[in-house]
């Protein structure tokens, strides 16, 4: 089992990055920040136009640490990292059945079936938790709604009408995702998922979450010998992480955006640390940074029962945990690859 290690997350776009032997060096000016022994990390974010010295991209390709660089959107921008690792035999199959119409089908469909229960479980558990807080009808017409999406997805047959069903499943749960929020209302309404970039204080939230899984998903795909870039829902685009992005549908609700209410309804976030710049995108604040990435650290400390390990893990080790999973099912070690439920 893979140790939960620590990602150093960088939000201040006037740090600087270098290191001072096998210590990675945040500095601002010339005041240091912080010192981290190379070796307990995972991987390094930066978001905003933070700057890495050659030294340490050198140091940090040779520990196995990912340095990845963002935007102040949380957007992608390059990655720093040493040689690939993993199983040639594996990658192989990887691409042999990603070429597989049907298989593709099945895999796209489970994925998308993940994404589904666990959104819709989300939904169960606002309406059993707050139910006088909450428009009742509303949330139970969309949970029996997504029952009968996910009966059409066990019998669909092309990619196609997957993400027919994925487009129209996004949109209820997104169109009801306000009924989450019980503080500050009006501030952190949400009546559509937009991205690139975020129109409201939410939709800043859940990217910027969205970002820190597909980081995770990201190397834990890597980690187990896998190529992130060639998926089944999301197929291949330059530069684009596919598999990392099917793997990730089944966690986002799980881990973004079960936390990301609760940071709102525990006004542990407030409006005033979310500002629109002129080209009308919502940013969060420094001190919200700081605030969501640490709830994120902690969120991944919990600890739950695996659904189909059934041994307890902590949160953060999901994303390994499936891609191991899903490994084993390109080997043929399964007969199916057993999607994350969340009850």
């Amino acid at each position: 089992m893979r140790k939960l290690l620590n990602v150093l997350y960088v939000t201040n776009p006037d740090t600087y990055l270098g290191c001072d032997g096998e210590n990675v060096v945040v500095r601002a000016g010339d005041q240091e920040q912080a010192r981290i022994p190379v070796h307990i990390l995972e991987g390094i974010v930066t978001f905003g136009y933070t700057g890495a010295s050659p030294a340490l991209m050198r140091l940090c390709s040779k520990k196995g640490v990912t340095i990845s660089f963002l935007n102040e959107y949380g957007k992608f921008l390059a990655r720093v990292e040493g040689p690939v690792s993993g199983n040639v035999l594996l990658r192989r199959k990887q691409y042999r059945v990603a070429d597989d119409m049907d298989f593709t089908a099945n895999m796209a469909a489970t994925c998308v079936l993940g994404k589904v229960s666990n959104c819709r479980s989300v939904l169960q558990r606002a309406l059993r938790d707050h139910k006088n807080k909450v428009d009742v009808d509303t949330l139970t017409a969309a949970i029996t709604r997504m029952a009968g999406q996910m009966k059409r997805l066990r019998s669909c047959k092309n990619v196609d009408s997957v993400r027919g069903i994925e487009g129209e499943a996004a949109q209820l749960y997104f169109s009801n995702f306000s009924e989450l929020v019980l503080e500050e209302k009006q501030a952190f309404a949400m009546s559509r998922r937009s991205r690139r970039p975020p129109r409201d204080n939410i939709n800043a939230l859940l990217s910027f979450l969205y970002t820190l899984l597909v980081h995770e998903v990201r190397s834990a795909l890597e980690t187990v010998g896998l190529d992130p870039a060639v998926g089944f829902l999301h197929r291949d685009r330059p530069g684009r992480p596919s598999l990392a992005l099917d793997l990730m549908e089944e966690l986002r609700p799980v881990l973004a955006d079960r936390l990301a209410v609760s940071l709102i309804n525990r006004k542990q976030i407030t409006p005033k640390g979310f500002m629109k710049n002129e080209s009308g995108g919502v940013v969060m604040d420094k001190d919200t940074y700081k605030i969501v990435l640490t709830a994120w650290q902690k969120r991944k400390r919990e600890e739950i029962i695996h659904p189909y390990l059934e041994e307890r893990i902590p949160i953060g080790l999901l994303p390994y945990t499936q891609a191991l999973l899903l490994a084993r099912y390109f080997r043929g070690d399964l007969d199916g690859y057993p999607v994350f439920i969340w009850k």
